[in-house]
């Protein structure tokens, strides 16, 4: 099983047919933990989610979906406070924008004194977005991470979200923070520009290694994906062909596919990642990139079933 840390909300967009003095919104679950947890799931890869969740009328949603797609809700702490959503509009590119409602919202909320002993079942943990930033459960996932570091494989997808907080400086401790930890690195090329303006994402990718981290993976969209390996160096692979509708849970489809490649092949250990020869590696950036180019050519963070992957 793979635990999977941070926040499930609702992503709100605008939908066809407003005039006048009428805006149409279409609400769909989602928040990049959620959209991971889920995504493992599709792909046959037993998943948890950690986290704050809202005991109103989107939170219960949001719990009823996640069981749904069976997801294991056992580590979820429910809160009497508000569902976060998020509001996102398209770019003519299909890139989204988000602008966050969610202050005080449940998803913020976990506190150290609630995280609970984990299974042995649990073989890693997931961390990214907005929860590596976002106080009480920043310091709570930081407190998680070190307690479990050296039992469980541990990935890291930052997935900068600067209307959520700001200030850089923050998101470039606490990226380092847990990317010192992690043992597989997951990055864009767009947050490795806000993190580190100037600075080549080779040079990056190289420092991270140097920690514990065995493979470090770097998404460049439209111009595909490039791996950085403790072992092998680097490796890269072209974007699959897709008819983009929009990008939105591209990124963390191309995370959940990753680890379920790595679960399917039972490389999901730090050891199993060390011992991944070049052929694995290429095969596990195509998985990834084939299953991130459906989720393109879906409205939303639709994710994919195995079955759809050939």
């Amino acid at each position: 099983m793979y635990l999977v840390c941070g926040e499930a909300l609702f992503d709100v967009f605008t939908g066809p047919g407003a005039s006048g003095n009428r805006l149409n919104l279409e609400a769909v679950a989602g928040g990049s933990p959620y959209n991971v947890a889920v995504g493992l799931a599709r792909l046959d890869v037993k998943a948890a989610l950690l986290g704050g969740l809202s005991n109103d009328h989107f939170g219960q949603r949001l719990l009823g979906l996640l069981q749904k797609e069976g997801v294991d809700t056992g580590q979820l702490v429910i809160f009497d406070a508000p569902t976060t959503l998020a509001m996102v509009a398209l770019g003519s590119d299909g890139a989204p924008v988000y602008s966050f409602r969610g202050d005080g919202c449940a998803d913020r909320l976990l506190q150290p004194e609630q995280l609970r002993p984990l299974p042995d079942r649990v073989r890693g943990i997931h961390f990214g977005s907005y929860s590596l930033v976002a106080s009480p459960i920043a310091e709570t996932l930081l407190e998680l991470l070190r307690r479990e570091q050296a039992q469980r494989l541990i990935s890291l997808d930052p997935n900068v979200r600067l209307n959520v907080e700001p200030d850089l400086a923050r998101w470039r401790e606490r990226v380092e923070a847990f990317a010192e930890q992690a043992h597989l690195i997951k990055v864009s090329d767009e947050d490795l520009r806000l993190l580190y303006p100037g600075v080549e994402p080779h040079g990056i990718a190289e420092r991270w290694l140097g920690n514990h981290a065995e493979l470090v993976v770097i998404t460049r969209g439209r111009d595909g994906a490039q791996l950085f390996s403790r072992q092998h160096g680097q490796l890269a692979i072209a974007a699959q062909p897709a008819t983009v509708c929009d990008s939105v849970g591209a990124g963390d489809t191309f995370q959940a596919a990753l680890l379920a490649y790595l679960t399917e092949q039972r490389l999901d250990s730090p050891a199993g990642l060390a011992q991944m020869s070049p052929a694995q590696l290429q095969a596990m950036l195509e998985f990834a990139s084939k299953a991130a180019a459906i989720t393109c050519s879906r409205r939303g963070p639709e994710l994919p079933y195995r079955y759809e992957i050939a």
